[in-house]
């Protein structure tokens, strides 16, 4: 799979994030990463086992910023 020195964490891995990108379509919205995982801009996951990781970017805190 990954031929890279040190190799690119495994899709199981915690920091599978961290592989190298393959392929890169941010006007599709999606990357393609060297272990199998397939990255979407809204921070989901498609794992290469078909399983679905649900976005995760932070939460909107709700608080509107006033000028001064």
């Amino acid at each position: 799979m990954c031929q890279h020195q040190p190799p690119c964490p495994t899709a199981d891995s915690a920091d599978r994030e961290s592989a190298r990108l393959v392929a890169h379509h941010p006007e599709q919205g999606w990357s393609l990463l060297c272990n199998g995982v397939v990255l979407f801009e809204d921070t989901g996951e498609l794992l290469p086992d078909g399983r679905i990781i649900a976005p995760h970017r932070p939460q909107d805190t709700g608080q509107v910023m006033t000028a001064a």
